[in-house]
């Protein structure tokens, strides 16, 4: 598809002059040519200002300026210098530098501008031409201003004179198209063409020239371009007539042909020219010299002889810059008459470039898992050599999974030939190698230097597939048992190793329960300390994983050995060791040396050196009669046995592991030295008494003193609980303020309405005492069954608030009841026939309290007389019930009570218990009850003896 645009543009300058009409018609135009593989041709005026469009790029690929963005549209060209920018935004080319056709390409035509448009991702590649138009910017100019020439007079018409050629730097139609020569009277032009194009002009005589007449003559040549607006250029010829030369110097060539390689050394020589002139002395003498017709660089490449005509090397030659060269060399004699002759000089090429290697696009970084054909660089390889010379051939270094191959014309793609290995090879060195096919070859290498990207394919490996750790039994908690590694062939996080403890189940319970595992280290620690009696080893599972994403991983077993220490100590299995009989080893006065008495057997639960065990005698009667083997315990007789000898022989045998500290454990034989049962019978009983003193005596001790303490505490509690009470008591009558009788205090009698003389269990104590008795406190809790007695201002009316319940309470022991005669009477009284032990009138008189307890006990016995009374200690149910009299206050003096007991102390244990008999109902007269036997201090004393014994 082909496509024109117009384009408005403005060119100013000093020096020239635009028409509106020109303007209007074109400043500059834009040609656009699409073609097959994204190759893009504009055409572009010369001088456009910076920023100027130079065409849609977008529109013209067929892309849109996302794709610009995404695939990092940029410009590659083979100069250093860019005058042609891409704006991604708009997507549209522009004119960065201004662009001077003349500086740029001279005379060359067309001038072109070749870049490539390069996009990543997928990597596309687009060729660009821009061909720079000509504007008529210059003018024609001569290199002379003025221009002498000298012609004899004899010179005959239709001679010819070369005149300076004029110089336009633009092409086409606004280079040189004509010149004018004014005056003509005697003189005319006539325009050649070069073989390249370019035109000259002769001057050419039209009628002979007269010196006499007209010694100087003054012509204005003038050059004329074919731009619009036309422009020109000027230069003054001045031709002076000089006396006659008839014939002029003539070239033995009109064109002399030469070809040079372009490695020619300097001086050497390239054509010899010679021109002849037919007259003689001195018109004959030739100079030869380059006509100005003749290009500078031309002039500075080739010099010639004025003398002979030897034209030579003067500068370097290179086939690159230009391949011919076109000398106009002119023979003047010294009549001033002169010839012209063409030296066409050819240049060879030689195969003197190298080829270069241009990265246009590198991707350093590739992952290790890129499908064989990736592109990793697109490259621009270029030869300035012509035909074979600059022929190229690419290759790499070998054994690299990598091929280069050619996309098009200079340009090649390096890609992937198979898949990559990161942990194989995680950098590759590439080394491209242009060579071209000239003679010798010429060589370029470019290195590039790829790493490969780390993808995580592989799973991390134990350095083993299993291990095997051992740990200390009775560890402490957290301790360092052992640690795994894992390795990993991958990098960055796909290496970053975490360790996991699989949930495995350990004698039914979680492995996480005895074992955890440190995820960064992968050391194993002990949760809780082991047993090795109870578990000797378990397995557990360790995970190792990477942070690859997604993550692998491996798991290995691990055993865990728990290695026994020297905890247990031997236990002995026989004989064994009871609290109840001995059983006694018999050994025949008759044995022999070596006799087996017994075998002492016994075990270790440790394991190894720990559980070996050896035996020792540590203790026996006769040391010289028996010993025990070290390793099997046997107990054997090393002398003859002899009457002598003790009966009862009591061994001490010590069983010692060898662990380290060693622990033992001690067991005693008995062995009776006998022939008969009989004899060995009577020993029996001494064994056993003995070892019952020593088994009990311990036990014994240590009853006596928790039965001493507690009593010490109960006496301490009771003391405080009677003192708290009688306090209580007397503030509380004292503030009443009545009028009490004053009531004599009776000796008590002692009753029980329960029947056992104890206190109910349906009372409740709370006490909490300190060591400062101010600040102990008492706590008794009233069933909710027992009577409340309240008592009226005279004090002699009690009101009954509740109904005590009977409960029925075990008997009492009769070991612990006191007979009547054992009771205790008052203090410092004895039994006579008037007065019964325990009836005695007080020695002293009673104290404030005990008045106030008499006074209590009277006012409960008006309330009910129906109540019988029977032996034993005064119980609470008793005591502070309606028939509680002052007769039956008990003596506190002399009197104790056992707390939390339910029996009465008794002297005799053989005698049996009567049930408790019922006191008669109390009169409310004073009457005589039968007392017990007044109790002699030898009847006491014989008691006592006998408890005693």
């Amino acid at each position: 598809m082909v496509g024109f645009y117009s384009l408005d543009a403005q060119i100013t300058g000093s020096s020239v002059r635009v028409s509106s009409w020109l303007t209007m018609l074109l400043v500059g135009f834009a040609f656009v040519m699409a073609v097959a593989h994204g190759q893009v041709r504009y055409s572009i005026p010369e001088e456009m200002n910076k920023g100027s469009v130079v065409g849609n790029i977008v529109q013209d690929l067929g892309l849109d300026v996302k794709r610009l963005k995404s695939g990092r549209a940029r410009i590659f060209t083979e100069d250093s210098r860019e005058y042609i920018g891409l704006n991604v935004d708009k997507g549209t080319l522009i004119v960065r530098e201004r662009i001077d056709r003349e500086e740029l390409c001279a005379q060359v035509s067309p001038c072109s501008l070749h870049f490539q448009i390069i996009l990543d991702n997928p990597m596309e590649l687009h060729r660009v031409d821009v061909e720079i138009l000509d504007i008529n910017d210059h003018a024609p100019a001569f290199d002379r201003k003025e221009i002498s020439i000298e012609i004899p007079e004899s010179v005959a018409p239709g001679a010819r004179f070369s005149l300076d050629s004029a110089h336009d730097p633009d092409v086409g139609l606004n280079t040189l198209q004509r010149y004018t020569l004014n005056p003509t009277d005697h003189f005319s032009l006539k325009e050649l063409t070069r073989t390249d194009g370019t035109k000259y002009v002769e001057m050419v005589l039209k009628t002979p020239l007269d010196r006499e007449l007209q010694e100087e003559h003054q012509l204005i040549l003038t050059a004329f371009d074919g731009g619009s607006p036309q422009k020109s250029g000027t230069v003054k010829i001045t031709v002076t007539v000089l006396d006659a030369n008839d014939n002029s110097p003539v070239f033995s060539q009109p064109i002399y042909r030469v070809s040079l390689p372009e490695n020619i050394p300097k001086d050497s020589l390239v054509v010899t020219v010679s021109a002849t002139d037919n007259d003689k002395g001195s018109n004959s003498e030739v100079t030869y010299s380059f006509s100005q017709s003749t290009g500078k660089e031309a002039m500075d490449l080739f010099s010639i002889d004025s003398d002979n005509g030897k034209i030579k090397v003067k500068g370097s030659l290179d086939f690159e810059k230009s391949k011919q060269y076109e000398l106009n060399v002119e023979a003047v004699d010294k009549g001033a008459q002169a010839d012209s002759s063409k030296v066409m000089i050819e240049i060879i090429d030689v195969n003197d470039n190298f080829p270069v290697i241009s990265v246009i696009s590198f991707s350093n970084l590739i992952p290790e898992d890129s499908v064989p054909g990736s592109v990793i660089s697109m490259l621009n390889i270029k030869d300035l050599d012509s035909e074979k010379n600059g022929e190229i051939r690419c290759t790499l270094n070998s054994d690299l999974p990598f091929r280069i191959k050619a996309t098009s014309s200079n340009f090649y793609s390096l890609v992937t030939d198979r898949i990559l290995d990161r942990e194989m090879f995680s950098e590759y060195n590439i080394t491209i190698t242009a060579v071209d096919e000239g003679s010798p070859s010429l060589s370029t290498n470019k290195t590039l230097r790829l790493k490969i990207s780390d993808v995580n394919d592989n799973a991390p490996v134990f350095q083993r597939h299993s291990y095997t750790a051992y740990v200390m039994e009775n560890n402490s908690p957290g301790v360092s048992i052992f640690a795994v590694t894992a390795t990993d062939r991958d990098s960055g996080n796909n290496a970053r190793i975490s360790y996991f403890l699989e949930d495995l189940s350990v004698n039914g319970v979680s492995a996480s329960s005895y074992i955890s595992v440190n995820a960064d280290s992968g050391e194993i620690l002990a949760i809780r300390s082991f047993d090795f009696e109870q578990t000797k080893e378990f397995n557990i599972r360790v995970k190792a994983q990477d942070g690859g994403n997604p993550p692998l991983s491996s798991n290995v077993s691990v055993k865990i050995i728990i290695q026994d220490q020297n905890d247990n100590a031997p236990q002995i299995l026989y004989p064994v060791q009871t609290g109840g009989s001995v059983v006694a080893e018999m050994v025949p006065r008759s044995a022999d040396v070596g006799y087996l008495v017994t075998k002492v057997v016994a075990v270790d639960v440790d394991s190894g050196q720990n559980a070996w065990l050896s035996y020792k005698l540590q203790k026996a009667a006769d040391r010289a009669l028996f010993e025990v083997g070290l390793q099997n315990g046997e107990i054997r007789t090393v002398r003859q046995v002899t009457d002598k000898d003790a009966v009862k022989q009591k061994l001490t045998v010590v069983v010692e592991d060898n662990g380290q500290p060693s622990r033992s454990a001690t067991v005693n034989v008995n062995v009776a030295v006998a022939d008969t049962f009989p004899e060995v019978l009577s020993e029996f009983t001494d064994f056993t008494h003995d070892k019952e003193y020593n088994d009990n005596l311990t036990f014994y001790l240590v009853l006596a003193l928790a039965v001493v303490s507690f009593l010490f505490i109960v006496s301490i509690i009771a003391i405080l609980s009677v003192k708290c009470y009688r306090w209580r008591r007397e503030r509380m009558f004292y503030k009443s303020g009545a009028n009490l009788p004053v009531i004599p205090y009776y000796p008590p009698l002692y009753a029980d309405l329960g029947g056992t003389g104890t206190l109910k269990q349906a009372f409740n104590y709370e006490m909490c005492g300190t060591a400062d008795s101010r600040k102990s406190d008492m706590k008794y809790v009233r069933p909710y069954s027992q009577s409340v007695i309240s008592l009226d201002a005279n004090g002699t009316q009690t009101l009954l608030h509740g109904q005590t319940e009977n409960q029925q309470q075990k008997p009492p022991n009769a070991d612990w009841r006191f007979n009547p005669n054992q009771r205790p009477g008052p203090s410092g009284a004895t039994a006579t026939p008037e007065v019964a032990m325990g009836t005695g009138p007080w020695p002293n008189p009673p104290t404030e309290a005990e008045q106030l307890q008499a006074l209590m006990a009277a006012a409960n016995e008006v309330s009910e007389a129906t109540n019988t009374l029977g032996p034993g200690t005064m119980g609470l149910s008793t005591r502070y019930s309606p028939q509680f009299t002052l007769q039956h206050v008990p003596d506190y003096r002399q009197n104790v009570y056992i707390p939390g007991s339910t029996a009465t102390l008794s002297a005799n244990p053989q005698q049996p218990q009567q049930p408790p008999q019922a006191l008669p109902a109390p009169q409310v007269t004073s009457a005589q009850v039968e007392l017990p036997k007044a109790q002699t201090p030898a009847s006491k004393k014989k008691i006592t003896k006998k408890e005693k014994k």
